[in-house]
């Protein structure tokens, strides 16, 4: 019977249209020349067969026949007399001699093509030249025109589609104080694109953007405006992306959700006792007395005086005052006897 074509789609004889389809998606995918480029000369040869197999398989005709006659038939020679069966006769004899039915394989890259939805998928392949072990097509491959990872872009298991493309998003920072992200703000963005009318034809025009901060959002936080950039024929707009920044602030940092304040005080307070005085994000006057000594790996916590947490804004993350103690340079002689005696009592 020749070449089994049945066995290289890895389908059975009772194989329906969308199994061959199936098979041969995965197939191809996975044997063309341009994903095997360290096995080039054994993925011509799979990648034409598959190709084959898949044309013959796919065609009710050449498959009545192929299943037949087998390969031999099918591309020329004339059964011997006992390999006729239920209408093979129909497309190998008319009166009284025979008629050869004449099968030619087509070019593997236009199956491929047009299997996948491209009329000239590949640059210059498709048309003109010979290469790739006899498949048509120039030096320009799938890596170098769509980039490398066009196989997994598309995905081995879906065909890839024909529809209008969307352009990527168009990202921008948006610096926000934080005030802002403590109390919750609203900014006004004025933005310029080209939008198109009926007959295509672009034209500039502006527009304000509404952005509501909610209270506790963080550095990263992605707020979208889809399809909000430049219109063109054929195109989705891009999606318009802003992204929160934290600008810096001279008095707190934020970790998480806690707010952070350094403050920087003598031996003596850090001793006797010291009395933190801060104002908050949002403008409250906050006195914290510290009767305990205060060494330098000391932190004060202060419960529900950090940010707001915007899942359930009931609720707030600490403020954590950390202490940066000034030690003196030197010390009189009189001075250290001094303290010999009060931390010795």
């Amino acid at each position: 019977m020749g070449v089994d074509y049945y066995k290289i789609l890895q389908v059975d004889k009772n194989a329906k249209d969308d199994d061959l389809k199936k098979a041969y998606r995965k197939l191809a995918m996975k044997w063309h020349p341009d994903k095997n480029p360290n096995n080039k000369k054994e993925a011509e040869d799979k990648f034409k067969q598959i190709s084959e197999a898949y044309e013959v398989l796919s065609d009710p005709q050449k498959r009545v026949i192929y299943d037949q006659y087998g390969e031999e038939g099918l591309k020329g020679q004339v059964p011997p007399p006992d390999a006729g069966g239920p209408g093979g006769a129909t497309f190998f004899q008319t009166g009284d001699g025979p008629n050869v039915f004449r099968f030619n394989p087509r070019n593997a890259n236009d199956i491929f093509a047009e299997f996948f939805g491209f009329s000239s998928p590949f640059g210059g392949m498709g048309s003109g030249g010979v290469g790739m072990g006899g498949m048509r097509g120039g030096p320009r491959s799938f890596g170098s025109m769509f980039g490398d990872d066009i196989f997994t872009s598309f995905g081995e298991g879906r065909p890839m589609s024909q529809g209008p493309r969307k352009t990527p998003p168009i990202e921008n920072t948006l610096p926000c104080s934080l005030e802002e992200l403590y109390k919750g703000t609203t900014k006004k963005m004025k933005i310029s694109r080209e939008i198109a009318d009926a007959s295509g034809k672009t034209l500039p025009i502006e527009e304000i953007l509404t952005i509501d901060i909610k209270p506790g959002w963080k550095k990263g936080t992605k707020i979208t405006f889809p399809e909000k950039g430049n219109e063109q024929p054929n195109v989705i707009p891009a999606d318009l992306v802003f992204i929160i920044d934290e600008k810096p602030h001279p008095i707190f940092t934020r970790e998480g959700n806690d707010l952070i304040v350094t403050q920087k005080i003598s031996l003596a307070e850090a001793l006797t006792g010291y009395t933190v005085h801060l104002t908050t994000l949002d403008a409250r006057s906050l006195t914290i007395p510290i009767n305990s000594v205060i060494h330098p790996n000391y932190e004060e916590v202060v419960p529900r005086e950090g940010m707001p947490i915007p899942k359930d804004l009931s609720k707030r993350g600490n403020l954590r005052i950390k202490f940066n103690i000034k030690f003196p340079t030197r010390l009189t002689a009189e001075q250290r006897t001094g303290i010999k005696k009060l931390l010795s009592a």
